[in-house]
């Protein structure tokens, strides 16, 4: 039994693919097309990068909906079921999956950490406070049976682990979408150094198996964990363009932006190094500081009044909201530390700062540096001094 999907491309080019109906609740596509960066950003000229539109189409299979006895109620269940342990419902891959879900025609329930009024635009958002280590294993055993879907998206090892375990009493379908390399994360980790860092490790090697059995493997790239699965799809974290401004106006004066989670290995005293070469400039920092660097951070800004002036920290936003504030900057940092979480990486920043029209400057790591060049657009340096150094030519 075969059924023909249609989804368009960011260039509005209506594509039909034939799908074949399989055995599992629904089923990822992936439409890759070239955008172009506007040439005023691209120092070598005209450039491409590109760009993923998700789609996702449900393939309702009976097997996989809960079952009730006869005369009995059964409680409303939804198509999918969004569990996390660890993401804050205003996480931007969060938001393109439970987008493309819902462009899919699917009922969306995300249970999440944060304000319901980051979730996701059209889903049902269930949430509750960050909790601490402990409370976090607890919430990922509980969540499986809160979730009301006959499929589970799972975005966290542990979250996933509980998944499974609930899904040998309550068969369901189970999707697990891995979008970091869990294990090399840890590394990156400062509390991973201690006692509880082979307790993580162990339990990230078992959701990694966990993971590689499952309806449906979702990872974030192709060198992300478990490479091979039963059902393997790669989705990278390239940008929908419905999240990001339609059109971009450069701002009259110099003014950097970072977006995603801050933290010394993403670069976090490198980019207040650039700023303090770059007097002229300022800083706009959307994204939650890490608790282990909280402290550094007030110490160093408190040594540098100056500085602390050009720095602008929002905090998290949602993904549109994000892209708003961003909007107008003239370079794009993404000043990644050589770690080996980052090496083989290809942030999702950078596709949505040349999809913006912000000039990106990154680090000198492999991928960074080709992607970089791919688009005839961006500036590769070694260091946040480097950076600052940049900063006397105008875009």
């Amino acid at each position: 039994m075969s059924q023909r999907a249609q989804v368009s491309s960011p260039g509005g080019v209506a594509v039909s693919r034939k799908c074949e109906l399989r055995p599992v609740a629904f089923l990822f596509i992936e439409m890759t097309s070239r955008v172009p960066v506007p040439e005023a950003h691209s120092p070598l000229g005209r450039g491409t990068i590109s760009v993923m539109t998700p789609t996702v189409l449900l393939l309702r299979d009976p097997a996989a909906l809960p079952k009730t006895r006869r005369g009995t109620s059964r409680v409303r269940t939804v198509d999918v079921s969004v569990l996390t342990s660890g993401h804050d419902v205003a996480d931007a891959r969060l938001h393109k999956v439970c987008a493309g879900l819902l462009r899919a025609g699917l009922s969306v329930e995300v249970l999440g950490l944060g304000n319901a009024s980051d979730a996701p635009d059209g889903v049902t958002a269930r949430v509750r406070p960050r909790p601490g280590l402990a409370g976090r294993l607890l919430l990922a055993l509980m969540l499986p049976w809160m979730a009301r879907g006959a499929t589970l998206l799972v975005l966290d090892p542990d979250a996933l682990l509980g998944a499974w375990l609930s899904s040998l009493v309550r068969p369901r379908r189970l999707v697990a979408d891995v979008h970091e390399d869990y294990a090399a994360i840890l590394r990156d980790r400062r509390w991973a150094r201690g006692p509880a860092g082979p307790v993580a490790l162990m339990m990230v090697s078992v959701a990694t198996a966990v993971a590689r059995r499952c309806d449906l493997t979702v990872v974030a790239d192709e060198h992300v964990p478990p490479v091979r699965a039963g059902r393997r799809l790669v989705i990278r974290n390239e940008p929908d363009p419905r999240f990001l401004p339609a059109y971009v106006v450069p701002g009259r004066t110099p003014r950097a932006v970072y977006v995603g989670d801050v933290r010394g290995t993403r670069g976090l005293a490198a980019m207040l190094q650039a700023l303090e070469g770059a007097p002229n400039w300022v800083l706009d920092v959307i994204g939650p500081v890490a608790q282990a660097d909280r402290a550094w951070l007030a110490a160093r800004l408190e040594a540098a009044p100056e500085l602390a002036a050009r720095v602008f920290w929002h905090g998290r936003l949602t993904p549109r909201r994000s892209w708003e504030v961003a909007s107008g900057a003239w370079a794009g940092l993404c000043l990644l530390e050589p770690t080996p979480a980052f090496v083989d990486a290809v942030p999702s920043k950078l596709y949505e700062y040349l999809m913006a029209g912000i000039v990106p400057v990154v680090t000198d790591l492999p991928r960074q540096r080709q992607l970089v060049q791919e688009a005839c657009s961006g500036v590769v340096v070694a260091d946040g001094a480097c950076a600052a150094e940049t900063s006397e030519t105008p875009p």
